[in-house]
């Protein structure tokens, strides 16, 4: 072997000893590991009853197929079997089956109400399962009612299928790259399904990049220059959550799909960045 070989094998052997004792990692994940939240917005869900806080959310009303531009089949409701607090420290969303072809669900907000800007936002959700079932936690931009949407842009911290429950989506929506076209990324769990348990969803947001979190577990980055439009995340977010049924997403439903299709919320939680 050439000296200047051996050499090169020797500085590579003593840089990984040194990464090794001094706990190096690699830029995205020192990034998140250094950042440091302070709590601004939260729901608890902590007493029991048919309404929300009022203070906080707002029913997203409206029927399927003409009133959202997926393709869904739901009506969505202010109806107590379909948005109701259990007394057990969860919000509850249902999907419901009325009748062959006919289904009722629930969609919150916080529009008008709360909006936010860069931080972390996170929920901690037990997911339905079942084919045709599109549980979604997610983020739209404050101007949509003067922009339009792609161009207000669109976060989507959870959306899954329900005909595949281990299998959780991550996905930005804005000008340039929307719809089939969304910047997007899937985290599958190895063993479990997410209609088994809770959850962890968060982004983290900054001012050139969103990360995308299942529990600790960060499963996708975007920073400013890989989106192949307009950045659009520089302004207020305000959260939603939603089971919708149908859609181009996920399909329809069958004869096997099991309703109610019910979305169990933990808390909802928006930290500022210190």
């Amino acid at each position: 072997m050439r000296s200047g070989a051996k050499a090169f094998i020797l500085s590579v052997f003593i840089l990984m000893l040194i990464c090794g004792l001094c706990g190096c990692k690699d830029k995205t994940d020192q990034a998140a590991i250094d950042r440091e939240y302070e709590l601004v917005w939260s729901d608890e869900f902590n007493w029991f009853g048919s309404g929300l806080d009022t203070n906080k959310w707002r029913y997203d009303l409206g029927k399927g197929i003409n009133g959202w531009g997926n393709g869904e089949l739901q009506s969505y409701t202010d109806n107590p079997d379909n948005v109701a607090v259990d007394g057990f420290g969860n919000l509850v969303i249902n999907a419901l089956k009325i009748s062959d072809g006919v289904y009722s669900s629930g969609r919150i907000k916080t529009q008008g109400l709360f909006s936010h800007e860069q931080g972390r936002i996170e929920a901690r959700i037990k997911t339905p399962a079942g084919q045709g079932i599109w549980p979604a936690f997610w983020m739209l931009g404050e101007n949509i009612n003067q922009v339009g949407w792609p161009q207000c842009g669109e976060i989507d911290i959870m959306e899954q299928k329900g005909q595949t429950p281990f299998i959780t989506y991550g996905s930005l929506h804005g000008p340039g790259y929307s719809a089939g076209s969304a910047i997007t990324n899937s985290y599958r769990l190895e063993t479990g399904r997410f209609d088994d348990d809770f959850f962890i969803y968060a982004v983290e947001w900054g001012d050139d990049y969103i990360d995308f979190f299942l529990n600790e577990t960060l499963y996708k980055s975007v920073s400013k220059v890989e989106v192949p439009g307009e950045w659009v995340y520089n302004q207020p977010f305000f959260i939603i959550l939603n089971i919708a049924v149908g859609g181009s997403f996920v399909g329809l439903p069958d004869d096997n799909t099991p309703f109610p299709a019910s979305m169990y919320i933990d808390y909802v939680r928006v930290f500022k960045e210190i």
